[in-house]
C-alpha cells in the first residue's frame, strides 16, 4: 500500500465547556482501536495516526458530538479548522469537517488530488457549484460551494463524490519516487526526457515532479514498469 498511512492534527477546543477534553479524548481510544493516539496538548490539539477508514469512523465520531453543540459554538468550530499532516511513511486521505449546508469542505491527500484533476475531471465539474483548493504540502483542502444554483443537497453530493472517489483511489494506487540526490542536472533532465517520451503509452500514469525528486502514481503494474523503465 503506498497510500498507507494518515496522521491528522485535530482541534479538539470546540469541545470544551461541553466536555472534559480527556474523557473525550478516552472515548476516541475505546472505540477507534485501530489509531494511534498522542497527547492532548494544552491548547486541545492532539494527533491521531491510522488507516483512512480508521479515521473516517473518528471523524464520524466526532460529528455527533459536534451536533450536540450549541449553534455558536458550531460557527465558532468554523473557523478553527483542522490541520491534517501526513507522515513520511506513507500517503493518506483524511477529510475534515468544517461545513454548513451550502459549502462543504473536504481535505484530501495532495497526491490523490492532483491525480483526480488529471483523471476524474468531471467529478468537479458541477452546474451551480464552485469548487476551489488551496494546497498546503502534504493536504489539500477543498471547497464545495454553492454558485446560486445548487441547493445543500447537490453541494453534498459533490463532497460526497469526491469523498468516495479518494477513498478507491486511496486503496489502488500507489507511489514510486525517484530520488535525485547526487545527480548532475543532465542526468535529472534524462529522467525528465524519458518520462515525457513514456507518457502517452501510459496514460493512466501521472508523473508530479519536484526539485529533489519525481513522484510517479497510478495503478500498481503500470507505476513499476513506467519507473523501471525510467530508472533503466
Amino acid at each position: 500500500q503506498a497510500f498507507s498511512s494518515v496522521t491528522s492534527i485535530l482541534n479538539m477546543a470546540v469541545f470544551r465547556g461541553h466536555f472534559v477534553l480527556e474523557d473525550l479524548v478516552e472515548e476516541m481510544k475505546r472505540q477507534s482501536t485501530g489509531l494511534s493516539f498522542g497527547a492532548l496538548q494544552p491548547n486541545g490539539h492532539i494527533a491521531v495516526q491510522g488507516s483512512f477508514p480508521a479515521i473516517q469512523g473518528l471523524r464520524d465520531l466526532l460529528l455527533l458530538k459536534a451536533k450536540s453543540l450549541p449553534e455558536k459554538d458550531k460557527r465558532k468550530e468554523g473557523k478553527s479548522p483542522q490541520k491534517p499532516r501526513r507522515r513520511l511513511q506513507g500517503h493518506g486521505s483524511t477529510t475534515e469537517t468544517r461545513n454548513s449546508p451550502r459549502e462543504q469542505v473536504v481535505v484530501l491527500d495532495t497526491d490523490i488530488y492532483h491525480y483526480m484533476r488529471q483523471f476524474f475531471p468531471w467529478i468537479f465539474q458541477v452546474k451551480g457549484v464552485v469548487i476551489s483548493d488551496v494546497t498546503d504540502g502534504d493536504v489539500t483542502t477543498v471547497c464545495v460551494e454553492s454558485a446560486g444554483g445548487a441547493d445543500a443537497e447537490q453541494v453534498s453530493n459533490v463532497k460526497q463524490r469526491i469523498e468516495e472517489r479518494s477513498l478507491k483511489l486511496h486503496q489502488t494506487l500507489r507511489k514510486e519516487r525517484i530520488h535525485f540526490q547526487g545527480l548532475s542536472r543532465d542526468e535529472k533532465q534524462r529522467y525528465r526526457k524519458v518520462c515525457e517520451k513514456l507518457k502517452p503509452h501510459y496514460p493512466h500514469v501521472l508523473v508530479i515532479p519536484h526539485e529533489p525528486h519525481m513522484d510517479i502514481i497510478g495503478f500498481p503494474s503500470e507505476v513499476l514498469e513506467f519507473t523501471r523503465k525510467v530508472v533503466g
